[in-house]
């Protein structure tokens, strides 16, 4: 059998390429890895499968900016402790445009710290967020909910492996770049290529050429199925090709990718976002920053970020870090906080209209 824990030499080196340095449509995306990585073509392809099947890789699959796709938002949820457990299976098993869900807690009493389920949502275009937010409220008894739409995007990324060796304060030469929300027009034509697409590999798919099954599954032929496919990458609604590691629980071998989830908070004068925002998404541990509006209840916080890592102290070393450098950048910051991630169940949110006009029917069948 192939090695299939993520920390082996050869895996690391795939790894390091294939968790999030594909962006956009590629449509060769194996060889493209095997080209950055340095490994050959044929050992890509069987490394990947057998993490795939090992459950070291949770899934390979080509992602969708769904910020550009559909209405999202981080949601914080105030649920009573006898019924989170409940709640946290509901929205992970039986929702599907609740993508991540985890609880979170805080090291004190804090603002927000009764806030223990954190879900993200997304709705097609035409729908309501709020009005989703209020049919899972009312399903699972919550007794608030706080909806919070990403103003602007700085890092999104993964490169868990990549990350593992970087120290408190590595950053860019210079700030990240806000990318804007806005939601695309997309025709049924294009969908038809987005929902193929999006699929998650199967190991067996892991294969030289792997999207002429996927143009076949879509009613196309290949070459109408790449050109589609290329004038969607450069309308920014095609993300990563990427292979997401199971970074949550450990591997069948014991071996733990990160063991904490750390979702840094920060308050900043307003208008002085985007600085911030720039200042705080060039720092290379965080997977993810973005300008949110979290409302009072997070004492006005208005940037997150997100870094994982196997210590914690290492990972608050890291945000002192950022801290140091906005006080060193003269952004001054009112308050700040740092929620940990704890059981957590990751899972790409649906878009898809039809799809969702469907969940809505069952839902309102269930109430009747």
């Amino acid at each position: 059998m192939l090695p299939a824990e993520h920390n082996d030499p050869i895996n690391a080196k795939i790894l390091a390429i294939s968790e999030d340095k594909i962006e956009g449509f590629v449509r060769e995306p194996f060889e493209e890895i095997a080209r950055r990585s340095g490994v050959p073509a044929e050992t890509v392809m069987a490394r990947i499968a057998a993490m795939l099947r090992a459950g070291t890789v949770r899934r390979v699959r080509q992602t969708l900016l769904a910020t550009n796709l559909a209405d999202g938002a981080l949601v914080a949820w105030k649920v009573a402790p006898e019924r989170i457990d409940a709640a946290f299976d509901y929205m992970s098993q039986r929702d599907p445009f609740s993508g991540h869900v985890v609880l979170r807690s805080t090291d004190s009493v804090t603002p927000g710290s009764e806030y223990k389920l954190w879900t993200t949502l997304k709705v097609p275009r035409g729908f309501s967020l709020k009005h989703h937010g209020e049919l899972l409220a009312e399903k699972l008894g919550a007794d608030h909910f706080r909806l919070m739409p990403a103003k602007g995007i700085f890092t999104l990324g993964v490169g868990h492996v990549r990350r593992k060796t970087i120290e408190p304060g590595s950053k860019a030469d210079q700030p990240a770049t806000m990318a804007p929300v806005h939601v695309a027009e997309v025709n049924d034509l294009e969908w038809k290529v987005l929902i193929a697409l999006k699929r998650e590999f199967t190991p067996e798919e892991i294969a030289p050429s792997p999207w002429l099954s996927r143009a076949r599954e879509a009613g196309l032929a290949p070459d109408e199925f790449y050109r589609i496919a290329e004038s969607l990458n450069t309308r920014k609604i095609i993300g990563r090709f990427s292979t997401f590691l199971e970074h949550v629980k450990p591997s069948a071998g014991g071996v733990r990718v990160t063991r904490f989830n750390a979702l840094f908070h920060w308050a900043v004068l307003t208008g002085r976002e985007i600085e911030t925002g720039g200042e705080v998404g060039r720092h290379h541990i965080l997977t993810h920053c973005y300008w949110r509006e979290a409302g009072e209840e997070f004492r006005n916080v208005n940037i997150m970020a997100v870094a994982h890592g196997t210590d914690k102290q290492l990972l608050l070393e890291h945000k002192r870090a950022i801290d140091r450098h906005l006080a060193a950048c003269g952004i001054p910051v009112s308050y700040t906080n740092v929620f940990w991630g704890g059981r957590s169940e990751i899972k790409p949110s649906e878009i898809s209209p039809e799809i969702y006009r469907s969940w809505l029917r069952e839902m309102e069948a269930e109430a009747a």
